[in-house]
């Protein structure tokens, strides 16, 4: 049985003491019988009204799962998902199809990670934000046709008229990415996931995605998760961050306590390589060793230890579990590790966040 993990209330950024979204042992396992793969392993984690929440690690930690998850998103066969998932006091995962697809759009939104096959090629743009709008808030067509146009023009689209006529292949890819970021806040819903909404834009307009995204929940109070694995994301975006391997959470802090003392090796080896500004020139990254494969069964020990270059017997030999961090600075940090990296700060780790404006 996985452990439970210890979880720490925050307070939410207007004030407010309940959360929002509140993720209990969620576990997501593919097959059945001795095929069987547990993608995700018992994730906790809170959501409070107008915070950024960060879901970070490599590909195939389990981020990406772990929203479909919560979105009701996955197929109806082939997997199992267990756990809770409440959403403003109601289990999303216990909620009849039809409450959950009136729920979708209206009070939780998602920007997935490819626009292009999110945004159905053979139906004009205006017709897709529209159908959002008139499904949710009961418009009629013209009056959402006028208020796809709006969205558009407030997410940075020019000329949202015309654009409203043409199809997905037509637009740019940070046009299609704004799209989908206007019919995921047409309905103005209270939680918005992105699912690493800037992986396929150059970095000149992911800059620019990032800032509207910013600036729009700002606006609005919307509480977000953050899904990516680009720590200079995190350092611009995220209030909170939560670092997922083999499907668990092993380190969750505050971004600034995060970045100034990485506790977990994992932590600290996706910072290791991140290329930073003021560095001397030639110098080279420090990778992560191995890849995410090279795991053991939780259930074994540490599923990091094959990687991790701070391992001891013990992390082969018992599996660690999710608890307070008693030596790093910062409070209600946890920590999933038999030895962690050292407490003390690192003078230069602010210059992550300058690097991501």
């Amino acid at each position: 049985m996985t452990a439970q993990p210890i979880t720490s209330p925050r307070p939410a950024a207007d004030g407010a003491g309940e959360a929002l979204l509140s993720v209990r042992d969620l576990t997501v396992t593919f097959g059945r019988g001795r095929k069987a793969f547990r993608a995700v392993d018992g994730v906790d984690f809170d959501v409070y009204p107008g915070q950024t929440v960060g879901l970070v690690g490599e590909s195939g930690c389990g981020k990406s799962v772990t929203s479909l998850a919560i979105m009701g998103l996955l197929p109806g066969r082939g997997n199992t998902v267990g756990g809770r998932v409440t959403f403003a006091g109601e289990d999303l995962l216990s909620m009849p199809a039809d409450q959950l697809r009136d729920r979708r759009g209206r009070d939780v939104a998602m920007i997935f990670q490819d626009p292009l096959s999110s945004l159905n090629p053979v139906v004009p743009l205006g017709v897709q934000v529209a159908e959002v709008i008139e499904r949710h808030k009961g418009r009629n067509r013209s009056d959402a046709q006028q208020e796809a146009a709006a969205m558009l023009k407030k997410v940075g689209i020019p000329d949202p008229d015309r654009r409203l006529k043409e199809y997905p292949h037509q637009l740019s890819g940070g046009m299609r990415q704004r799209a989908l970021i206007a019919m995921a806040l047409a309905c103005e819903p209270r939680l918005l996931i992105a699912d690493e909404p800037t992986t396929a834009l150059d970095v000149t307009i992911q800059a620019q995605i990032l800032a509207l995204l910013k600036e729009l929940v700002s606006e609005s109070g919307t509480a977000l998760i953050m899904i990516t694995h680009d720590l200079g994301v995190v350092a611009g975006l995220c209030d909170e961050v939560n670092v997922l391997y083999a499907g668990r959470i092993v380190e969750r802090a505050q971004r600034h306590d995060l970045f100034a003392t990485p506790r977990h090796p994992y932590t600290g080896g996706l910072l290791a390589s991140i290329p930073r500004l003021h560095e001397e020139r030639g110098r080279r990254l420090t990778p992560v060793p191995g890849s995410v494969s090279d795991n053991i069964p939780w259930e074994q020990g540490c599923a990091f230890a094959p990687r991790c270059a701070n391992a001891v017997d013990v992390c082969r030999q018992q599996t660690p579990t999710l608890v307070p961090d008693r030596d790093a600075v910062g409070d209600d940090r946890l920590l999933r590790c038999h030895n962690p990296l050292t407490a003390n700060p690192v003078d230069d780790t602010p210059t992550v966040e300058e690097d991501a404006r």
